[in-house]
């Protein structure tokens, strides 16, 4: 573990528990920024040369992580942006089903605009609360955060399959901003239709960098608007010529952020991405059972089967005083304290906290 942590040199002055809000950075990550802006500097448009084919590699790096394909693949700064992309290109009117109280930016471009909007609970029984909400108002999109930002609730992929199998005109479109880099996800054997997240988090890539995936038959019921002269193919190219993918991409593409996410990729699969998820898979087990023992969680995620690495933690604006005190970084959210575990997160670091939110009662 001392190996892996010697990375992240913002461990060292704290107790880092809160990756639901910012993901440290590896310094390898860093390192590779700092020589691209120096080439970058020293070599100007040359440099920029083969921004191209670095693009396409990346995409190709981010394909293959997610077991995806590229033509499937594009990438943008932020979710935020591909969510509003893909709003914009729905037809005006659908039904579309959410999930209360669900991250602001998957509800909002849906609720500012013109769609007829539903809702079900977040609560333990999150996936029959989905069930009824889709035989009751029979809508055309379903779209939701794989990981619930407020309490780490994760939505079941069976569940999904099934829901898929009997509603196969159902749009599934996901957010996995707070789940994509806890454990190895294939989009290619999942009901989901349309994928999207942010880096910045899980995936400690930085600020600046994100991606869309959307399977092929959606397509045909997605009409983006968004464009630009990078979405053409060639200079010769016309509007009308568009790749339905690089509606995403209309702007120049930054190599340095997106070559950021490609080299925090490439630094998971040469540390192991199976150890680092089962690091992260035992930690959150055991937190979740020190938690329980202490009753610091709510039924919504005492009683699911399977959770994230995200937990709420019942405890006011004193207890959090307590914990800022004692160096641990985590965040007041939702009425209690969000506490979330990483990779690079350790046993004595959990013992830490629950020693002090011990004292507090």
């Amino acid at each position: 573990m001392e190996e892996l942590r010697k990375h992240f040199p913002a461990l060292e002055s704290c107790t880092y528990l809160n990756t639901a809000s910012n993901g440290v950075i590896p310094k390898p990550v860093i390192e590779w920024r700092r020589q691209h802006d120096l080439d970058l500097m020293n070599q100007a448009s040359v440099f920029r040369d083969k921004h191209k084919l670095h693009i396409e590699q990346i995409r190709q790096a981010v394909s293959n992580f997610f077991h995806a394909s590229a033509e499937e693949t594009a990438l943008v700064p932020n979710i935020s942006f591909a969510i509003n992309t893909i709003m914009e290109g729905l037809p005006k009117g659908q039904k579309v089903l959410l999930l209360k109280d669900d991250y602001p930016s998957v509800n909002w471009p849906v609720e500012t605009r013109d769609f007829d909007v539903c809702y079900a609970e977040i609560d333990e029984n999150l996936e029959q609360n989905i069930e009824e909400a889709v035989a009751k108002h029979k809508p055309d999109v379903f779209m939701f955060s794989i990981v619930q930002w407020l309490n780490g609730i994760k939505i079941d992929f069976e569940f999904l399959k099934q829901l898929k199998s009997y509603h196969p005109n159902l749009l599934l479109i996901a957010d996995g901003t707070q789940y994509l880099g806890t454990e190895n996800f294939s989009f290619a054997e999942n009901a989901i239709d349309v994928l999207g997240a942010s880096a910045y988090k899980w995936l400690a890539a930085g600020y600046g960098i994100g991606f869309i995936i959307v399977k092929e038959a959606a397509r045909e019921r997605i009409f983006p608007k968004t464009i630009g002269f990078n979405s053409a193919e060639r200079f010769e190219s016309l509007a009308t010529e568009t790749a339905f993918m690089k509606h995403f991409e209309p702007g120049h593409q930054d190599t340095l952020n997106y070559g950021s996410l490609e080299q925090a990729l490439l630094f998971q699969q040469k540390l192991g991405r199976e150890n680092l998820h089962q690091k992260i898979a035992t930690l959150s087990a055991n937190a979740k059972e020190r938690f329980a023992e202490m009753d610091l969680l709510k039924n919504d995620t005492l009683f699911r089967k399977n959770h994230s690495s995200i937990y709420n933690l019942k405890g006011d604006n004193r207890i959090f005083k307590k914990l800022q005190a004692n160096n641990i970084i985590c965040s007041p959210r939702g009425g209690g304290i969000r506490v979330s575990f990483h990779y690079y997160n350790t046993e004595a670091e959990l013992q830490k906290l629950i020693e002090i939110m011990g004292s507090m009662s």
